[in-house]
């Protein structure tokens, strides 16, 4: 089994073409933090619109040997960097919380769960890439295939660095494209070492490519002429301005996972013990900077006072922020500093609108780690569904909870939102828990369970959250162009007049 060295410091030459680690020269850079210390550990390069379009040439090229081998072969150099993954599993773990300031035990999951996507798309794609045969009439036939668009361009988020990555690149590559991708740069170092995984697996040449910048460099790499269908995870106005460059570049298609606001609606009848568990697994973890979180949660009225105090002694109980390194540690370091004051600044406006904080919301200091980015999870009582706090995102642990009365009002506010990427319900009747859940406006909904996800289930938003899936089938073939071949077997053509 190909084996990986990986390299002593993962934030020196963050760019990756012609299979390897290395760096441009460039007269732009952004500061690369690492969370957990709060220190500046080197400067990237950013790739200007020349640079973008180099590479962009790289992986045309590079992306016609690759889409010339079967789909089996390709399943067969993914699987290999799916077990390259599982062998190094905890020094890339490791990695990751350097470069991102998550918890350690969360991004173990994160690199597991990686290598299960690699496999998942390397062993549908034979499969699901054969096409459908359809007999006709009068001696004919049809047939279709799926094929690869060329050059993907995908752009990805700083919360999931290496495993949202992922579940871009390992469909695109599976489907036989070449993948161009510029990660945040709040987190750019995972996407470089998964090219080196790849490489070390066998990916040829300029298969996979990664760039550095900001909006700028995005922006490049979208309206560049070879790049043929992008995907995107990111905030709202930038998905927004991303589909109005795919449309005046010759209508290209994109995937589009953004932001949200979603709901938790905890109903009258559920035991208080899970109501506190759904509640928690819908807000906290990595640091509540989760796209699909329950920030709001919905509790009837009569329940509101025991909810909140049984709620706080918990919280009070389970929550330790700290060093992520450290396996204690289920809080880790924000993503920066200007974000947790962006988050702070949330709280406090919370409170200037009548909200009551009830524990957090502030900056602190953990032993050993004083400098880094670290907030104390939050809960505010006393919201409204109107106030601030409750309409945009906030992307930090922050929980909000708002009464209700009866069930209709609690899913007419959980749905009076722009945003649709995921809502829960808990209830101990199943049957009201379905009914609500089909009148909720998401793309995934939570029934007595919160933030599960799987790799074979399809993962999306509605309404401004998003259009397009990640993962599952649905993902994969959406990284192909679908074609139609009819054929006549008759050794005479009519004409038809």
């Amino acid at each position: 089994m190909n084996s990986l060295h990986l390299p002593k410091n993962l934030t020196s030459g963050l760019h990756f073409f012609n299979n390897k680690r290395t760096t441009i020269d460039s007269e732009k850079f952004f500061d690369v933090y690492e969370q957990r210390i709060g220190k500046i550990v080197t400067k990237c390069p950013i790739s200007d619109k020349n640079e973008v379009d180099k590479i962009v040439s790289l992986a045309h090229e590079g992306q016609k040997k690759w889409s010339s081998m079967s789909p089996m072969e390709r399943g067969s150099v993914l699987k290999k960097a799916a077990e390259i993954i599982r062998l190094n599993q905890k020094e890339i773990a490791e990695w990751e919380v350097k470069t991102n300031g998550k918890p350690i035990n969360e991004a173990e999951i994160d690199i597991s769960s990686s290598a299960n996507t690699l496999d998942f798309f390397a062993g549908i794609a034979p499969q699901a890439l054969l096409g459908d045969f359809f007999p006709l009439s009068n001696n004919r036939q049809a047939y279709t295939t799926r094929e690869p668009f060329g050059v993907v361009g995908a752009i990805g988020a700083w919360n999931y660095p290496f495993q949202t990555a992922m579940w871009k690149i390992a469909p695109a590559l599976a489907a036989g494209n070449s993948v161009v991708y510029k990660p945040s740069p709040f987190s750019p170092a995972s996407p470089v070492l998964i090219g080196e995984i790849l490489v070390a697996a066998g990916l040829p040449m300029n298969t996979y490519c990664v760039i550095q910048g900001e909006g700028e460099t995005g922006q490049a790499l979208i309206e560049n002429k070879l790049i043929r269908k992008v995907s995107f995870t990111g905030s709202v106005p930038t998905g927004q301005k991303i589909q109005q460059a795919c449309a005046r570049r010759g209508i290209k298609p994109c995937t589009l996972e953004l932001g949200g606001k979603s709901a938790l609606i905890i109903c009258k009848d559920t035991p208080i013990d899970n109501a506190i568990a759904g509640s928690v697994l819908a807000n906290y973890f990595n640091q509540g900077q989760v796209c699909t979180n329950a920030t709001r949660v919905f509790i009837h009225k009569k329940m509101m006072k025991e909810f909140e105090e049984a709620l706080l002694k918990e919280l009070d109980k389970i929550l330790v922020v700290g060093d992520p390194l450290d396996k204690k540690t289920n809080v880790g370091a924000s993503i920066n500093e200007p974000h947790l004051n962006k988050v702070i600044g949330f709280v406090e406006s919370a409170k200037n609108e009548g909200a009551k904080i009830l524990r957090g919301g502030y900056r602190v200091h953990p032993k050993g780690v004083e400098e880094g980015f670290y907030f104390e999870p939050c809960v505010i009582g006393n919201v409204t569904n109107e106030m601030t706090v409750a309409r945009e995102e906030i992307f930090g642990a922050v929980m909000l909870l708002i009464s209700y009365e009866t069930e209709e009002e609690a899913i007419y506010h959980a749905n009076n939102t722009e945003f649709g990427l995921a809502a829960g319900v808990f209830s101990s009747d199943l049957g009201k828990a379905q009914m609500i859940a089909q009148k909720l406006e998401a793309g995934t909904i939570f029934v007595n369970t919160y933030n599960d996800c799987e790799i074979h289930v399809p993962f999306g938003g509605m309404k401004n959250s998003g259009i397009g899936r990640e993962n599952s089938l649905s993902s994969l073939l959406s990284y192909t162009q679908e074609k139609t071949i009819y054929i006549n077997l008759n050794s005479k053509v009519e004409h038809g007049f």
